[in-house]
């Protein structure tokens, strides 16, 4: 039984990744508007249906890790070392996930260049914002909407895309939260 629940749950997994992979491509070929959700389905070589149970539509095709770079972000911080802070734990789970992307890349070409994309992502953030701020909340035991549990938060969601630019990106995430730590006296003598 369980070699057939890993077998069910590795053709989940490929599906759901085809799909992606065809959307993606189709997307950025033809852009986002010119796409249906049919021709992502028929391009993965699935149901128009099986398509609907893997993702709850269209924009959700581009964020096929949604879920997972949330439940990523809380366990930064609730799975941390011990002894490490909330603030190093997510600086180091940044570093280490998110300054990969560059502006150049496809998917962030496709996501910054359509309006709905844009959207999206937005409240999809904002969503990862307010799951990560309780996290914060809970290991740090202040108020999940203290200023310093909320700006941690809105850091840490806004820092990949703060950094992306930067000619090495990984550095520049270890300054941003630097700068957060220490404050504007590490960067800007007098300020």
């Amino acid at each position: 039984m369980t070699e057939t629940v890993g077998r069910r749950e590795r053709k989940k997994a490929a599906t759901r990744q085809a799909l992606a992979d065809a959307a993606l491509r189709l997307f950025t070929e033809r852009g986002f508007d010119s796409v249906t959700v049919r021709e992502v389905a028929e391009a993965a070589d699935v149901s128009l249906s099986t398509l609907f149970k893997h993702f709850p539509g269209k924009e959700a095709l581009v964020f096929d890790e949604d879920q997972d770079v949330e439940e990523a972000l809380v366990s930064a911080v609730r799975d941390r070392e011990p002894g490490q802070s909330v603030l190093h734990a997510l600086r180091d789970h940044l570093v280490r996930t998110r300054t990969g992307v560059r502006t150049d890349d496809p998917h962030f070409v496709l996501v910054d260049s359509t309006p709905a994309l844009r959207e999206y992502a937005r409240r999809m953030w904002v969503r990862h914002e307010s799951a990560l701020a309780v996290a914060i909340a809970e290991a740090t035991g202040l108020p999940q909407h203290d200023l310093a549990v909320t700006s941690l938060a809105r850091v840490a969601m806004e820092a990949p895309h703060l950094v992306r630019a930067s000619d090495v990106p990984a550095d520049a995430m270890r300054d941003l939260f630097a700068l957060v730590e220490h404050g504007w006296e590490t960067r800007l003598p007098g300020a």
